[in-house]
């Protein structure tokens, strides 16, 4: 893992580039994340809203999924491996496009909140979301601790953590899905502050090379990684702070 006094010491210009340069990546992923968290937002508002749009997906009156809406509910994640897989192969742009576009079928697979929740309680979930995202982020960036270890625990949680949801789609066991939401809520608040230091040290590693294209792909990668952070942690908060209609 590249440290970030071990950049600096190439020197105090070198190092002032990079602490410029840094600045304006970590801007830019926060930036990205933002749109996309707009276009999510946007999109889940204008379908929820609308009983016409959401039959499309769902019952209006039971929100139970269509074909087209178990499609929808995992598309989300079918989008994330080929993302994976063809992001070497894509341009900076069209990666850019291509998150936009997993943004708006993101909102598409939430727009159901707007149904079950009050709008009140979906606001107030968002800002408790944002200011916790923002101090576990704002540690992730700022601690001298490694936390490359803490990682890979909560990736091994994270796997567990899907099938116990998808074990739960059948069950419907309303014990086993507060048990995931807390699990939830802990899992992806450490890869919040593990994803952004891995962003930073990325950074820092490929700091001299200065490789314009892949420092443009990084930045989308880091967006989606604490975009998918969000998220998570909004909908199991939800679960906890949401008033239902």
């Amino acid at each position: 893992m590249a440290q970030y006094d071990t950049i600096r010491s190439v020197g105090v210009g070198a190092g002032v580039r990079i602490d410029e340069g840094l600045r304006a990546h970590m801007n830019k992923v926060y930036g990205l994340m933002s749109v996309a968290m707009l276009v999510t937002a946007g999109v889940a508002w204008a379908v929820g809203t609308s009983d016409a749009l959401l039959g499309i997906f769902r019952d209006p009156m039971t929100l139970q999924p269509n074909i087209l809406g178990w499609v929808v509910m995992f598309a989300p994640l079918a989008m994330v491996f080929a993302f994976g897989a063809l992001i070497n192969r894509m341009s900076a742009a069209a990666a850019q496009l291509f998150f936009y576009a997993f943004a708006a079928v993101m909102g598409l697979s939430l727009a159901w909140i707007f149904k079950v929740f009050t709008d009140t309680s979906i606001a107030t979930t968002f800002l408790a979301t944002a200011a916790g995202f923002a101090g576990l982020s704002l540690y992730g960036y700022t601690t001298k601790r490694d936390l490359s270890g803490l990682g890979r625990f909560l990736m091994i949680g994270l796997i567990g953590l899907v099938v116990a949801m998808l074990v739960n789609i059948f069950l419907g066991s309303s014990g086993l899905a507060f048990a995931i939401s807390v699990i939830g809520v802990l899992i992806f608040a450490g890869l919040t502050a593990f994803d952004t230091q891995n962003i930073k040290n990325d950074y820092l590693a490929h700091a001299q090379a200065m490789d314009q294209e892949w420092l443009a792909k990084s930045a989308i990668m880091g967006a989606l990684n604490l975009y998918m952070n969000f998220i998570n942690l909004f909908m199991f908060l939800l679960q906890f702070l949401g008033n239902r209609e």
